[in-house]
């Protein structure tokens, strides 16, 4: 029942669910052989480009990172043995967008499989099977479910030859949910429609308010004019989700500060509740990424990512405010 609900507001024919999100990911690479090739975008959930360079490398697949919101650099990284294209937009945390028509052409070109990780937009705001995308995978764990109460994920394809390939995946593996979890997924996903507006409307004024804070040395949020892919967002997104990231001066003690200061914001690593979270990812979601390589990639010591809830926004606002007050 989960599955074929999921499919359906995602726009797609097929689901399988999975018992996480990285549970997903994973089997989705199963549809690739030792040799292949793939392209992922460079600022990805830091649980993937572990599991990427950490495990999956270990059986002879390979990886390329790139800054996916220009087209060419994507081109550029084709090689004759590559496979698959992977691609989360919004990413995780920095909210880059990537534009999925553009994506989807040269997959075609190339005889890619194209996959999306549309965790942060939700079927609410975006539906990358519309643009091309060959499979879209959610960690239900997050909005869709929305309530911190359990562990999911879900891919879904209107592909035959995945779907079956999923389903044998699923089955073989073992990485089944629970018929508890599926219950409580389907629970809060009923609801999606309902908390994906004002998820984004909250996260809006939170990151105006932030812009203009004299001690945020940057905001960004696909729903400001100043986010860099703020255009492309426009075109393809209905909503602007609630995720956003905002950067301190002050680097690891400033972040530390902020997050150990606030009342209302819980300090997490998850997101997409209806609580709002905040995140310090150089610490937590991203500590096992080399420092090197996560300056390389934007993602600084002062960087606080937030998970905006459905808390009032001005209790949000006023939180922040003294959190920001102590640095």
């Amino acid at each position: 029942m989960l599955e074929e609900y999921l499919a359906s507001i995602e726009g797609g024919k097929y689901g399988v669910c999975f018992s996480s999100g990285m549970a997903t990911v994973d089997s989705c690479l199963k549809l690739l052989d030792g040799g292949d090739h793939v392209i992922c975008s460079d600022d990805v959930y830091g649980g993937v480009s572990r599991h990427f360079n950490r495990i999956l490398s270990k059986y002879d697949l390979h990886f390329s990172y790139v800054d996916s919101t220009d087209p060419e650099n994507v081109k550029a990284a084709i090689r004759p043995e590559t496979k698959m294209l992977w691609i989360e937009t919004p990413t995780n945390p920095l909210l880059k967008v990537t534009d999925l028509e553009a994506m989807a052409d040269i997959a075609r070109e190339h005889n890619l499989y194209f996959g999306i990780d549309s965790t942060f937009a939700t079927p609410v705001f975006l539906r990358p099977l519309e643009y091309g995308a060959d499979m879209v995978v959610h960690s239900t764990t997050k909005y869709i479910s929305g309530h911190n109460q359990l562990i999911g994920g879900v891919v879904v394809t209107n592909r035959e030859d995945i779907y079956e390939e999923m389903q044998f995946v699923q089955k073989t593996i073992g990485a089944v949910p629970s018929p508890f979890d599926c219950w409580l997924t389907m629970l809060g996903a009923k609801t999606l429609h309902l908390r994906m507006p004002r998820h984004s409307e909250n996260a809006q004024i939170v990151a105006e308010f932030l812009e203009s804070h004299p001690k945020v040395a940057k905001v960004t949020y696909p729903g400001l004019p100043s986010h860099p892919q703020h255009e492309t967002a426009k075109s393809q997104m209905d909503g602007f989700s609630g995720m956003l990231c905002f950067e301190l001066e002050g680097g690891i003690p400033a972040g530390k500060t902020v997050m150990n200061s606030v009342r209302l914001c819980a300090l997490a690593e998850s997101l997409g509740a209806v609580e709002t979270m905040i995140t310090h990812p150089a610490t937590m979601t991203h500590a096992d990424v080399p420092a090197e390589e996560r300056h390389a990639r934007g993602l600084t010591d002062g960087l606080v990512r937030l998970s905006v809830g459905i808390e009032d926004a001005e209790d949000i606002v006023d939180d922040l405010k003294m959190g920001l007050e102590k640095v």
